[in-house]
C-alpha cells in the first residue's frame, strides 16, 4: 500500500509539516498531527469530535449508514441470535465462543455473581435514600480493596479475572443499590438463574416469597444488555481508557466511567423520556408539544428522537422498538397513560413530515425507557442498569489499551486567560 502523507502550511512558511495518514480497516482514515507539537502549535478540537485518540478492535460505528458493528458482527444479528453473555465473550476476547467456550464462560459468571460480605457493610454507609448511581460509583470504586488479590494490570491473567468479576458482579450491584433505595433486605443472586433471569431475581424478589420470572421480560432485559454492551469511544469509554493510562487499576478505572455516564447527555438519555411524558401527562397535549418541538424558539425539545452520532437512524433502535412491542403485548400495557403518549409520540416521528425529513427517529433511549417503566423499574435506576450492560465495554477497552503500548492521557488547552501580573500585597489593592 503506498504510504500516504498530507501536507500542512502555516502563514506560508517555508517548510510544511508532513504528517502520515493511517489507513482504517472501514470509516475514516485518519491524520497524524503529532508532528505539530514540533513545529510549536497544538491542534483544536473541542470536545475531540474530529479527534481519534486511540486505535481499537473492538467497535465500529458508521453514524451516517446507521451501523454498529462489534468485532465485525452486525448488532442486528448479534440480538437475533446472540445473546448478552456470549456477546460480552465476543467483545473480550475478538471472538464468537465454540461451544465448550460458551459454557465454561457461562459457569465462570455464574460462580462470581457473589460479593464479599463486607460489602454489605459498605452499602450501610450509604444514606436510605442514596441515588443508585451514587451508590453503584462508590460500591465499584471501593472493589478494588475487596479484590486486591489480582490487580496487576501487567498480569493478563489478573486483567481477566478482573473483568470476569466486573461482569459476573455488576447486576449484584445495581440490584443492590435498588433495594438500599427502596429499603428492602438484599436479594442474594441464584445461580440456577440465566444471567437476566438472576438481575430481576434480586431485583424483585423478596426473602418472604418466590417471585417468578417472565421469560419475555428476562429476554427483554437480556436484549437491553446486549444492545448497551458498547459503543465506541464514548464520554465514559474515553474516560475509562483515560483513567486506565495512569495506570490506575481497573476498578477505579470502570468507577470514573459510571461517573461520566450518569451524566444526563450520555447514559440519562432514557430517564430524560421517561420525565418527558410526565411532562405532557395526556395523549390530548401531545399535539401541542410537537407543536413546540418544531419551533427553534422553544426551549422544549422532545426526548429519545435523534442521536448525536447516528444521522439516519440508530440500528439499536430497530431491535429494541420489536422487544418494546413484545413487551408491552406480553404484560398487557397499551393503555397506560404514560406508555400510550409514548406510542402515539412513535407514530408521529415515524409519519410526520417534519421529523422524516430531519431523521429525527426514536433512538434505543426511547425504547429502552419505555421498556423499563413497564416492567417496574423506577427512573433512578435506568443508568444503573444501563452501566451493567457496558460494563463489559469498559472493561475490555480497558484491558485492550493495557495490553498495547500506550501513553498517559495528556489533552492539551488553548489558553486565552490573563498574561503574567505582579502579585499585589492585600492591603495594596484598590
Amino acid at each position: 500500500m503506498t504510504e500516504r502523507k498530507a501536507i500542512l502550511t502555516i502563514d506560508g512558511e517555508d517548510t510544511p509539516i508532513v504528517l502520515n495518514v493511517y489507513p482504517a480497516t472501514l470509516g475514516q482514515d485518519v491524520i497524524d498531527v503529532s508532528p505539530v507539537l514540533g513545529r510549536g502549535y497544538f491542534t483544536f478540537d473541542q470536545g475531540f469530535a474530529s479527534t481519534a485518540s486511540t486505535e481499537s478492535k473492538i467497535t465500529y460505528i458508521d453514524g451516517d449508514k446507521g451501523i454498529l458493528m462489534h468485532r465485525g458482527y452486525p448488532i442486528e444479528e448479534l440480538a437475533e441470535k446472540s445473546d448478552y453473555l456470549e456477546t460480552c465473550f465476543l467483545i473480550l476476547n475478538g471472538e464468537l465462543p465454540n461451544a465448550k467456550e460458551k459454557v465454561d464462560f457461562q459457569n465462570i459468571i455464574r460462580t462470581h455473581t457473589m460479593l464479599n460480605r463486607s460489602v454489605e457493610s459498605f452499602f450501610s454507609g450509604f444514606r436510605y435514600d442514596a441515588h443508585p448511581m451514587a451508590i453503584l460509583c462508590g460500591a465499584v470504586g471501593a472493589m478494588s480493596s475487596f479484590y486486591h488479590d489480582s490487580l496487576d494490570i501487567n498480569d493478563p491473567h489478573h486483567r481477566m479475572i478482573t473483568a470476569h468479576r466486573l461482569i459476573a458482579k455488576m447486576p449484584t450491584l445495581a440490584a443492590m443499590c435498588h433495594k438500599h433505595f427502596i429499603g428492602q433486605p438484599y436479594m442474594y443472586p441464584d445461580n440456577s438463574l440465566g444471567y437476566s433471569e438472576n438481575f430481576l431475581h434480586m431485583m424483585f424478589g423478596n426473602p418472604c416469597e418466590e417471585k417468578e420470572i417472565n421469560p419475555v421480560v428476562a429476554k427483554a432485559v437480556d436484549k437491553l444488555f446486549l444492545l448497551h454492551a458498547d459503543h465506541e469511544q464514548n464520554a465514559s469509554t474515553s474516560t475509562v481508557r483515560l483513567a486506565g493510562s495512569s495506570g490506575a487499576n481497573p476498578f477505579s478505572c470502570v468507577a470514573a466511567g459510571i461517573a461520566a455516564l450518569w451524566g444526563p447527555a450520555h447514559g440519562g438519555a432514557n430517564q430524560a423520556v421517561l420525565e418527558m411524558l410526565k411532562q405532557i401527562g395526556d395523549v390530548k397535549h401531545i399535539d401541542n408539544f410537537v407543536k413546540r418541538a418544531k419551533d427553534k424558539d422553544d426551549p422544549f425539545r422532545l426526548m429519545g428522537f435523534g442521536h448525536r452520532v447516528y444521522k439516519n437512524f440508530d440500528p439499536r433502535a430497530v431491535v429494541m422498538k420489536k422487544t418494546c412491542d413484545a413487551v408491552l403485548g406480553e404484560l398487557g400495557l397499551f393503555d397506560d397513560p404514560l406508555l400510550k403518549i409514548a406510542k402515539r409520540l412513535e407514530t408521529i416521528a415515524l409519519e410526520d413530515e417534519y421529523f422524516v425529513e430531519k431523521k429525527l427517529y426514536p433512538n434505543v433511549d426511547f425504547y429502552s425507557g419505555i421498556i423499563m417503566k413497564a416492567i417496574g423499574i423506577p427512573t433512578e435506576m435506568f443508568t444503573a442498569i444501563f452501566a451493567t450492560g457496558r460494563t463489559v465495554g469498559w472493561i475490555s477497552h480497558w484491558n485492550e489499551m493495557i495490553s498495547n503500548p500506550y501513553r498517559i492521557g495528556r489533552p492539551r488547552q488553548l489558553y486565552t486567560g490573563p498574561l503574567k501580573r505582579e502579585y499585589v500585597p492585600v492591603d495594596q489593592r484598590g
